[in-house]
């Protein structure tokens, strides 16, 4: 049985991580930049207003809207127009991840007082701390951050000789 599901939890490591890396890298410094730019306070302070059942209500809005995106690229790449498809998806995604992490954030001491909500975030937590406890979790996190420190330092060098005075050799 273990040499059944270690396979498989490299895999879902491997996904999970890659997923999460890629879309909340993405989504957390966008959301930063509207929270920055953006004064809602008024509607911040409308949000947190809202009792538990409520709130859960909002949270679940932005999934409900934008999960049918997922077919609907789908629907573009089988038809042909995967770059459309591609960019769909991503931004839909994108679009959700952000308003989901904002309205979690704003959101989450009422949300954690409903107990289905608690239990599933529970459960969630349990299982990602596991997932990020096991042996390929640490190998996928060690290639990743093998792969960003190459990608940085590639970066800097390409940079750096683009900022080196020309001298001509005559």
């Amino acid at each position: 049985m273990k040499r059944i599901l270690k396979p498989l939890t490299y895999i879902l490591a491997a996904i999970y991580f890659l997923v999460d890396a890629v879309f909340m890298a993405v989504a957390r410094p966008i959301s930063r930049w509207i929270e920055r730019h953006f004064e809602f306070r008024r509607l911040r302070a409308w949000i947190r207003s809202l009792p538990p059942y409520c709130s859960l209500a909002l949270f679940s809005v932005p999934v409900i809207i934008l999960e049918p995106i997922k077919p609907v690229a789908a629907y573009l790449a089988a038809t042909g127009q995967v770059v459309s498809g591609a960019v769909t998806f991503i931004v839909g995604e994108l679009l959700k991840l952000v308003l989901v992490e904002r309205l979690f954030q704003l959101t989450r001491d009422k949300l954690m007082r409903i107990p289905a909500f608690a239990w599933a975030y529970g459960k969630y937590s349990e299982v990602k701390a596991w997932l990020q406890a096991t042996e390929a979790w640490r190998a996928i996190r060690a290639l990743s951050r093998a792969a960003r420190d190459t990608i940085v330092r590639a970066r800097a060098r390409l940079v750096g000789g683009f900022s080196r005075p020309v001298t001509s050799r005559d």
